[in-house]
């Protein structure tokens, strides 16, 4: 490939690059309460609802979660601290995102590493896989059956 072929996708590339990371960011500054309510409630179960978090639920126990959390917010406990109090009080399994400790480091990396390896094997295989190449030379026999299928 030239050079120059190479500018625009190099310019289109550190482009993209510079946009995902100034959307990433976001607004500064810190968080209001009501966000920071919202954010860790999100990332806890509700104790009677299946498959939902305490922030999407109307249940009373994910009420009450809801309400000990702005509590504890507004008291200016961390959200470590708050997320540490709702373990201690109804346990691992009340957390939606598991932590990334021991085992469940597992679930966390292994999605990641079979990705790499699957891209990995597709390089190596598609880097191997050439169609065959012949010699430029046409043997006797190719010559013969040609010239057959030429004739009337």
């Amino acid at each position: 490939m030239k050079p120059i072929k190479l500018v625009p996708w190099i310019v289109m590339a550190v482009l993209l690059v510079v946009s995902l990371g100034v959307a990433s960011r976001g607004r500064s500054g810190p968080p209001t309460d009501a966000q920071r309510v919202s954010r860790i409630t999100s990332e806890v179960r509700c104790p009677t609802c299946k498959g939902l978090s305490a922030a999407e639920s109307d249940a009373p126990p994910a009420r009450a979660i809801r309400d000990e959390v702005l509590r504890r917010v507004q008291a200016g406990e961390t959200d470590g601290e708050i997320r540490g109090y709702l373990v201690s009080r109804y346990g691992k399994e009340i957390l939606l995102k598991p932590e990334a400790k021991g085992v469940a480091t597992l679930v966390w990396a292994l999605p990641v590493v079979a990705v790499v390896g699957a891209i990995g094997g597709l390089v190596l295989v598609f880097r191997r896989w050439r169609p065959a190449r012949s010699s430029g030379e046409i043997s006797d026999d190719d010559q013969a059956l040609v010239e057959k299928a030429l004739q009337p």
